[in-house]
């Protein structure tokens, strides 16, 4: 700092030194040679005296022509250092350069290769010998390639050739003509058809068949074609797993392969928009060499490869919702890294059809492949809504946004609906609609949807409907019943897959890690999620190579399909399918303009924020032109005061119209006055009020606000940080006083906390307010730890306030996908709202000079298409914070796009990556201080909101504890070990090698022996432990150290036991013959926790009986310390069921030198001590 009066003496030789030097001060930049005014200059006085000015104090009034020339050279200056630093700030905030002739130019021209020389050198060399000019991408430039791009049609694909193929011989088949013929019957009467562009479907060519089959499954189904021999068509049948062949089953199956892939090249071309094809047979079971499972030829599969091979696709999502595991098409892309295949199932431990051992979640894929395979295998029946949308939220949707895929191929079985015999499941036929909706926003809004299984044939129905509107563009329905959280089985489930697929995906990192010192030593372990391989093998046919092909289905009693018409029939009565017309309204009104701060030029809150928006939404993306404009309107006193005090009313109309604006202003934080500011802020508040009233009356599906001031910090009683009234709140409470709502839903993803949003409503359970900002630990405007995420409501509304508080900047789109497929989708479903609005700020966008975050403008159009889904379509964005105009015009842009349905660009590399390994990728992923903010929401939230139930720690398969002392005992025991499997088949296997003989593999075992595999024996324990560390991890194999002394063996009275003990004693109070336990104090047998839990209940409700021997292992488990015990005392009941099953003694194991002393009931050493007396 220099002292302006002496211009070359600093501040430290002034009798006064820093802020309270009276003279005004300059800031010198030697850098630039420029001198910049003082942030908060003092006037200066001339009465204080400074060294210089010791002992000769002038007059101030006496002018020299000396001091006037330095005056005057002092202002001009002053003067160019002021417009220096405006013209900074204007391009910090709006971007951009002023030019002003050749010499502007050529010095841009000049800064940009020093830039270009200080960073971009090395990539200019690695582009080649000679070096090429660095291209510099508009950050923009993924926004603007779909600026003009309009959703295009849905296409329909059917043909009634498709109900030709039935079975002869048994007229009750479920899969059946009638499959195909209801599904029209239903679009016809919703009138489904006449909106969609008809695809004419053709037969595939043997060359697109044997992409995927061989030559002879081709030639043996031709040789079918028009065979009237019922009886060799039936025995040819029986040679195939659920197949039954008619005399038109060739062509059908031709027609239904060419006619995926006629749907597929129409979509990826452009003809159509996305599309749906009817037909059957189904192909997802069809092998490369095998008919399965009613399929004869993988229809998707084959289109996939036609996509790849023909189309230049290099990335391809198959989603298989079907019950049953399409093993056809996982294995025809077991070692492709450009498809990725995710199936959704019902396996129950294997014991459900097809009942193969591939078909559970640690089959990820083998080779370049690996990772891309997903397997979510349902271990019960009875899955509802809740777990399918857990499934969605927490594995389907970040996945596939990492991986943004070109096309989307759903293989969409129905026989997970309500209703089917052969699913068991409960999804609502509504609910396939929640499905779809979310993925459309993926892969540019290229989809396809191919018919696979689905044997109720009113679900099946239902479901294709509720599926083809949501193509169409239909708001996805509210769902009539309420959604049920993840069932415990499938939490496992879920996290089982994580566990398999979390090397592989960076959004998967999110979940934490425990190893085995963790587990060994942290008690209780409540968020420790164990991983368990459980597979039950198939009994053995009774002829094999010879399969039922009658009765071989379930069947349901009349009373049971009555039931299950009822329900169906009331969810079809109670399910809202009307619409508006109009898509999208919006309000903007001139008026709003003239709110400005007359003070500051380049204030960042002007309003040139509006005018650009509406300038982009108009020219640019010509979007204006296809939505509805509203009139804006003032809001009246009485509707601001549904949230504001009157006063504070009051007080913005009076100040308005005073001469103190300026000094009024500066008593509140970050607020400035202008004579019309009442008058825009009004209008601000009433246009939004207008938008939110003509979606709730039914006139518009959706609406837009282009409104400023802005809203969510102003307070019930005070302005706060640029926002005079707060215009999403007063919408919120109208719209819950006047139009009789009774849950309302605020997205506020500003960058700064709405903390006046969260005041309004932070005791009302009506309005759930989640708001994403950045925190900084409480360093971040508005500076209050109201905005940290353990604010939660009070009173009523405890538990509806859900803040997810950044604590760093440069937050970008993979931190804001994870914040909301971790946390607000799953509560914004489980809220259920009847509104959804957001309070739209922009500053978190990329080049926002406030945010310092890098959100994209597209990411901001996946969000608001996600939030679609809800409340029957009913969402109202509207304009909050944002401060470079260009990031929130094209982010608005994405917005609106998204409510008219239109294709969004992809997120591309800003969600990051993935290839075999995370570890070699170059693209982010979400960074370390978002998971721990997410899982920091989490673990205060899931008290509150059920579906929150997956913040877990995972078991960690890279490291393992050193071994210590403690285990050390186990490596003598470990050397006199024979290792082996106990199951020769139980080894993973690739699919190549898991099917079945027919498939051109062999099931079979897979030796165990090192010296086989060419790998060396593990000679001591930690080798061991880590060759056999996935055995441990699923609990195939334990190495459990038990206690060596407990407090419990005092009780033992080994003089009372029995003579002999009975191994195949059943439980005494269920008779159960397996995993019986021997109570060591009254010598009752029970059965054990994983039959009927007899021994569990038998511990722990007598009084002194917490020791059990058990008859499978001899091992002897302390009920009441809960842990395994080995003692010497214990070797006499080892001995007499070791006598029992192996009909020889127990070989005693605890050394020649040990000597038992009983120290009678003393606790402390646990009523035995041991000594090293030698005998």
């Amino acid at each position: 700092l220099l002292c302006r009066q002496h211009p070359n003496s600093s501040v430290s030789q002034c009798n006064c030194t820093g802020q309270y030097c009276k003279h005004q001060l300059i800031q010198s930049n030697e850098s630039t040679s420029k001198n910049r005014p003082c942030s908060n200059p003092i006037p200066f006085q001339p009465t204080i005296n400074c060294r210089k000015q010791k002992g000769n104090i002038m007059n101030p009034n006496v002018v020299t022509r000396s001091s006037a020339k330095q005056s005057k050279v002092r202002t001009r200056a002053q003067l160019a250092a002021t417009e220096a630093e405006q013209e900074e700030r204007r391009v910090k905030l709006y971007g951009g350069y002023r030019t002003t002739g050749k010499g502007s130019i050529a010095e841009a021209k000049k800064q940009g290769k020093l830039k270009m020389s200080a960073n971009g050198g090395d990539q200019r060399r690695s582009d080649g010998a000679g070096g090429t000019d660095v291209q510099l991408r508009d950050i923009f430039h993924n926004a603007q390639s779909v600026a003009t791009t309009a959703r295009g049609p849905t296409g329909i694909l059917y043909d009634d050739r498709f109900a030709l193929h039935r079975c002869l011989w048994d007229a009750n088949y479920p899969e059946c003509p009638e499959r195909y013929q209801r599904v029209m019957e239903r679009f016809a009467m919703v009138q489904l058809v006449e909106r969609c562009q008809f695809i004419a479907p053709r037969v595939a060519t043997e060359a697109e068949i044997r992409t995927q089959h061989t030559e002879e499954q081709i030639r043996i189904l031709q040789q079918t074609h028009g065979s009237q021999d019922e009886a060799a068509l039936e025995q040819l049948s029986s040679k195939y797993d659920a197949i039954f062949i008619h005399p038109s089953s060739y062509e059908t199956s031709l027609l239904a392969a060419g006619s995926t892939v006629q749907l597929v090249e129409s979509v990826c071309n452009g003809t159509v928009q996305n599309g749906m094809a009817v037909l059957r047979p189904p192909g997802h079971h069809a092998m490369t060499a095998e008919y399965n499972g009613y399929c004869f030829f993988n229809n998707v599969a084959i289109a996939a490869q036609y996509a790849l091979d023909k189309l230049g696709l290099r990335k391809i999502l198959i989603v298989d919702w079907d019950v049953h595991h399409g093993q056809g098409t996982q294995r025809m892309f077991y070692s492709d890294p450009r498809v990725l295949y995710f199936s959704i199932h019902r396996y129950e431990h294997g014991t459900f059809w097809p009942n193969l051992r591939e078909s559970d979640f640690d089959y990820v894929g083998d080779g370049k492949g690996t990772g891309y395979n997903f397997n979510v295998p349902l271990n019960a029946t009875g899955m509802t809504n809740g777990d399918y949308l857990a499934i969605w939220q927490q594995l389907l949707l970040p996945v596939a946004t990492e991986f943004q895929p070109e096309l989307i191929i759903v293989s969409a079985g129905y026989d997970a609906a309500f209703g089917c015999p052969e699913g068991c499941m409960e999804i609502t036929p509504a609910f396939y609609s929640h499905l779809l909706s979310p993925i459309l926003s993926l892969a540019q809004g290229r989809v396809a949807v191919v018919l696979e299984g689905g044997y109720c044939l009113e679900s099946l129905a239902e479901g294709c409907t509720h599926t083809l509107k949501t193509l169409l563009g239909d708001p996805c329905p509210r769902l009539v019943e309420k959604l049920e959280p993840p069932c415990e089985s499938m939490q496992n489930t879920i996290l089982n897959c994580i566990h398999s697929h979390r090397s592989y995906w960076k959004c998967l990192q999110f979940y934490e890690l425990y190893n085995l010192e963790d587990y060994n030593n942290t008690n209780p372990q409540d968020n420790f999620h164990q991983v368990v391989v459980s597979y039950v093998p198939p009994e053995p046919p009774a002829q094999p190579g010879c399969y039922e092909t009658r009765n071989c289905y379930p069947v349901q009693s009349d009373a049971e399909r009555a039931r299950i018409h009822e329900r169906l029939q009331r969810l079809q009565l109670l399910t809202d399918l009307s619409f508006p017309a109009t898509r999208v309204c919006y309000v903007y009104d001139e008026l709003m303009l003239e709110h400005r701060n007359s003070h500051e030029k380049w204030h960042p809150e002007q309003p040139e924020r509006i005018a650009k928006i509406m300038q982009r939404l108009t020219g640019d993306y010509q979007l204006v032109q296809r939505m509805h404009r509203l009139t804006g309107r003032a809001a009246t006193t009485d509707e601001l005061c549904l949230v504001h005090d009157p006063q504070h009313v009051q007080l913005i109309e009076q100040v308005c119209e005073s001469s103190t604006m300026k000094q009024t202003a500066e008593q509140y934080n970050s607020i400035y006055f202008h004579p019309r500011t009442n008058a825009s802020a009004r209008m601000a508040a009433g246009s939004v009020l207008e938008v939110v009233s003509e979606v709730l009356n039914g006139t518009a599906r959706s609406g837009l606000c282009v409104v400023r001031p802005p809203g969510h910090h102003a307070e019930p009683d005070a302005p706060h940080g640029f926002c005079i009234f707060n215009n999403v709140a007063v919408a919120a409470r109208h719209a819950l006083e006047h139009h009789g709502l009774r849950r309302v839903l605020i997205v506020d993803w500003d960058v700064h906390h709405g903390n006046g949003t969260q005041h309004i409503f932070e005791q009302d359970a009506r309005v759930l307010y989640v708001s994403v900002h950045r925190y900084d630990n409480g360093a971040f405007f508005p500076k209050s730890t109201d905005a940290n995420y353990t604010v939660v409501g009070s009173g009523a509304g405890e538990g509806f306030n859900v803040n997810i508080p950044w604590n760093r900047k440069g937050m970008g789109d993979p931190e804001y996908v994870a914040a909301f497929h971790q946390v607000i989708l799953p509560i914004a479903y489980e809220f259920d709202p009847e509104l959804v609005l957001v309070s739209a700020g922009f500053d978190a966008a990329i080049g926002d000079p406030l945010g310092g975050c890098r959100v994209t403008p597209e990411a901001y159009g996946h969000f608001t298409h996600w939030l679609s889904a809800l409340a029957g379509g009913r969402v109202v964005v509207c304009l909050e914070g944002g401060y470079n105009v260009n990031s929130i015009s094209h982010a608005m842009a994405m917005c609106a796009k998204a409510l008219l349905g239109d294709p969004l660009p992809v997120l591309g590399s800003a969600t990051g990556g993935s290839r075999n390994s995370i570890t070699t990728s170059t693209t982010p992923g979400p960074n370390a201080s978002c998971f721990e903010t997410l899982r920091n929401v989490l673990s205060v939230q899931q008290k509150y909101w059920r579906s929150l139930a997956f913040n877990k720690k995972l078991p960690s398969t890279q490291t393992l504890p050193a071994v210590g002392d403690a285990t050390g005992e186990l490596v003598q025991a470990l050397d006199y070990m024979t290792l082996g499997q106990d199951e020769p088949g139980s080894s993973k296997q690739s699919p190549s090698s898991a099917g079945t003989s027919n498939d051109g593999g062999q099931a079979g075992s897979s030796s165990s022996s090192a010296s086989s595999t060419g790998q060396k024996p593990a000679q001591t324990l930690t080798e061991f432990l880590e060759a056999n560390l996935e055995a441990l991890q699923n609990e195939e194999m334990f190495a459990v150290i038990p206690l060596k002394n407990c407090p419990h063996l005092r009780l033992l009275q080994p003089d009372t036991a029995p003579a002999t003990i009975d191994t195949r004693a059943p439980c005494g109070d269920c008779g159960a013959e397996v995993e019986n336990w021997i109570c060591l104090l009254c010598y009752g047998v029970y059965c054990g926790r994983y039959v009927q839990e007899h021994m569990v209940r038998h511990a722990t409700e007598t009084v002194d009986h917490p020791l059990a021997l058990s008859f499978t292992d001899l091992s002897v488990w302390c009920y009441g310390c809960d842990a395994y015990v080995d003692h010497p005392v214990l070797h006499p009941y080892k001995n007499l069921v070791h006598l029992d099953k192996f009909r020889e003694p127990l070989v005693w194991a605890y050394g020649s030198d040990l000597v038992l002393d009983v120290v009678g009931n003393d606790a402390a050493s646990g009523g035995w001590s041991r000594s090293s007396k030698a005998d």
